[in-house]
């Protein structure tokens, strides 16, 4: 008992995956994979559920808490502005990157054509939806992306985890409202709000207890549900590689690059405080089923608390750069693998549109697939094309995920240089 105490949450998490693994392989060896997807799933299932519960009120009640700590309005509107800056810059040259790589790799060129019918007939269910939810956002009007920000009914929002963005600005202008108004009226809510913000992150403590047996069982539902796919998973190896290059590259070169010299956090005390939340992002595949053991982690660096609760509640819906990079990537590789030749303007268009879709999408598995659908067809590519990446989405969606929660601590790291630290960090 006292050396499981000892063992750091990042070592017990790995054992977890680990373990996943080994039970995965086992089970799909003896055939027993029932076993794993009736008795070790489920509690795979609760785990994310647990997170996903709690993702809502963190949210609300970290941003206002967050927002209602700082001095005043000028000094909310300083903080959100670096940002908001600093998430489009990072978004804008991760897409860059997905698109120097894919072109110089041109996975699509090796990708043997007899193949495309059959993944398209294997597919053709979950194409159909995918293109149904793009044209239902390509038909919207210009102005329909900024009323959908506006919820109709706040319980009902409240109640859609797809639905974070409405939450998110209606708990920035609360906490706005807040700061307006004065510490001295607002002294009872903001007193309740404390109250709840210390709860909740209790709450989270707990939760996480539970984290390497669920991590455990998600690894062994994974194995299991794609050991029948390895001649798929094979056949776009070549174009994973490549996913993984550019991702690799924003993960392991640029963040730490940008930590070493843009921050005043130590590089190694980041390197180890974001670890966990890697290896969480890896299993969940969702960033806002991350975001309690981001904000813990962060907490054990001495950031400020103000910049933790605005710069990772709104990361989680704002700042996808490995979500970004991969549309990049797998846009131009359903067009050579269909023989389209993509113009100048087109790949310029493919910058906006992913800069422009990348915001709001939804912290939770495979959230893009619609936003990319809809990235394809407006460049003139098929979208039946999809079908080519869909089995892969899984997969690769643990290294995206890895990628986007990374680059919210990032920010947080940056952000807070002109910010006093709250604590020294921790080991």
């Amino acid at each position: 008992m006292k050396l499981k105490k000892k063992l750091p949450l990042y070592i017990v998490i790995l054992l977890g995956m680990a373990g996943g693994v080994a039970l995965g392989f086992a089970a799909v060896q003896t055939g027993h994979e029932t076993v794993v997807t009736h008795w070790v799933k489920p509690w795979g299932t609760i785990f994310i559920r647990l997170l996903r519960l709690i993702a809502i009120p963190l949210v609300v009640v970290s941003l206002i808490n967050g927002i209602t700590n700082l001095d005043n309005v000028k000094h909310l509107s300083r903080l959100g502005l670096r940002t908001l800056w600093l998430y489009l810059i990072t978004t804008v040259a991760a897409i860059f990157i997905g698109l120097t790589v894919v072109n110089l790799i041109q996975p699509g060129n090796v990708f043997p054509r007899e193949k495309t019918e059959v993944f398209r007939n294997r597919y053709e269910q979950s194409v159909a939806q995918r293109e149904t939810d793009a044209q239902a956002l390509q038909q919207q009007g210009p102005l329909d992306a900024v009323v959908n920000l506006v919820p109709e009914n706040v319980l009902q929002a409240a109640s859609d985890n797809t639905a974070m963005m409405q939450l998110i600005l209606l708990s920035i202008a609360f906490g706005v409202a807040m700061v307006a108004v004065g510490s001295t009226i607002c002294a009872p809510i903001k007193q309740l709000i404390n109250a709840l913000n210390d709860v909740i992150l209790k709450l989270v403590q707990y939760i996480m207890r539970f984290a390497p047996l669920g991590v455990f069982a998600l690894m062994a539902d994974l194995v299991v549900s794609f050991a029948g796919d390895a001649d798929l998973i094979l056949a776009l190896g070549y174009y994973a590689l490549t996913v993984i290059l550019g991702l690799s590259i924003i993960l392991f070169i640029a963040y730490p690059l940008i930590v070493k010299f843009l921050s005043h956090t130590p590089l190694k005390a980041f390197l180890h405080a974001v670890f966990p939340v890697q290896l969480l992002a890896v299993t969940s595949c969702s960033s806002a089923a991350c975001l309690p053991l981001n904000i813990a982690q962060m907490q054990r660096l001495g950031l400020p608390n103000n910049v933790i609760s605005f710069v990772l509640p709104t990361g989680t819906t704002i700042n996808m750069n490995g979500t970004s990079c991969y549309h990049a990537i797998a846009t131009v590789f359903v067009a050579q693998v269909m023989g389209i030749d993509l113009s100048l303007a087109q790949m310029l268009s493919i910058v906006l549109l992913t800069t422009v879709s990348s915001i709001g999408t939804p912290g939770i598995p495979s959230g893009g697939m619609a936003v990319l659908m809809l990235v394809l067809v407006s460049v003139g590519i098929p979208a039946e094309g999809i079908a080519l990446i869909i089995a892969m989405d899984r997969p690769l969606d643990m290294l995206i995920t890895a990628v986007n929660v990374s680059g919210d601590a990032m920010a947080a790291c940056v952000v807070s240089t002109k910010e006093p630290q709250t604590v020294e960090p921790q080991a």
